[in-house]
């Protein structure tokens, strides 16, 4: 056991490799990777709500590249002494390879561009909300492995087996070669995932409104964010002795808290109920209404609903 605790989990030799004169960095890859499989779920969940992929796809060229720019600038406004520091060099504020995405602003963006590709669409946006809910949470999970190549955003010291080991050109001042700490990385990656399967679960044995699942997302990330914040020795603002996102998780719960009773309390669909008019050889329109199962473990596109249920479901509002 005391081997054991002595080697904890080894951290990447190294995390960019050349492809000819072109750099592949380990963090780009995992960033784009968790983009490209949250996308994916995403689509196919609102799909199955009923949903064309196509608008969803669209969403994410909005989403995507104004989260990023989102997320860049949160970390360099929340950690601006690396970049405008007696020491620091404003021309690594642009350096995004080296890590640093505040996840606060590029959900704030990304939804910013789900917003405006939802109303070039003319579409509703609770169900696209919550067919990303878990997507995010997968593609949250796999993003944090960057840190881990980056060997950045560890925790404090620990001597549990599952230590992390930290490179001398890495270490923080102050402590032995040899140390071993919190891998933070790996806690948050564990608890998204344990956040996805718990929505999922909850999404299909639940008749949810149109809005509450991204809720939950908020809820259920923030909790856990936290805690995890908490454990980071990294420089961080803070306001009253807490870091300035552990007080920014705790207003994003309290935000999700209230969409979730809001959503709830509006009781619009969480599926994409479409309703297009069919002119017939005498010229008389004929509605046609149809709606998407709710469950994930089917795939199927839609299912048939009553007409009169549909009427109703047809008069609410956009949002």
């Amino acid at each position: 056991m005391s081997a054991l605790i002595a080697a904890g989990i080894p951290s990447p030799s190294q995390g960019v490799w050349y492809l000819g004169p072109i750099p592949l960095r380990a963090y780009g890859i995992i960033i784009a990777a968790g983009m490209i499989i949250g996308v994916w779920w995403t689509a196919r969940r609102y799909r199955d709500r009923g949903g064309n992929p196509d608008t969803l796809y669209d969403a994410a060229l909005w989403a995507i590249p104004l989260g990023v720019v989102g997320a860049r600038i949160y970390h360099v406004i929340t950690s601006p002494d690396a970049y405008f520091g007696p020491d620091g060099d404003p021309m690594l504020a642009f350096q995004i390879w080296r890590g640093g995405l505040g996840i606060w602003g590029g959900v704030a963006f990304g939804a910013l561009g789900v917003y405006i590709a939802v109303k070039r669409a003319g579409v509703r946006l609770g169900p696209i909300a919550d067919s990303l809910a878990p997507a995010l949470l997968i593609a949250q999970a796999i993003g944090r492995w960057g840190n881990w190549f980056n060997q950045e955003l560890f925790g404090a010291p620990t001597t549990l087996p599952w230590g992390l080991q930290i490179d001398a050109a890495h270490m923080p001042a102050g402590y032995p070669a040899g140390t071993l700490f919190h891998p933070t990385f790996l806690y948050e990656c564990l608890w998204n995932l344990a956040a996805a399967a718990l929505i999922v679960w909850l999404d299909r044995r639940h008749r949810f409104a149109g809005g509450q699942v991204f809720g939950l997302y908020l809820m259920a990330y923030t909790a856990g964010r936290c805690w995890i914040e908490m454990l980071r020795i990294d420089d961080a603002h803070r306001i009253l002795g807490l870091r300035l996102n552990v007080w920014t998780s705790l207003l994003v719960f309290a935000l999700g808290a209230l969409v979730f009773v809001v959503a709830g309390r509006l009781g619009r669909p969480t599926r994409v109920v479409t309703e297009t008019t069919a002119e017939n050889a005498d010229g008389e329109g004929q509605d046609l209404h149809t709606c998407a199962s709710e469950s994930d473990a089917d795939d199927v596109v839609g299912t048939s609903v009553s007409e009169d249920e549909t009427a109703e479901e047809s008069t609410l509002e956009q949002f």
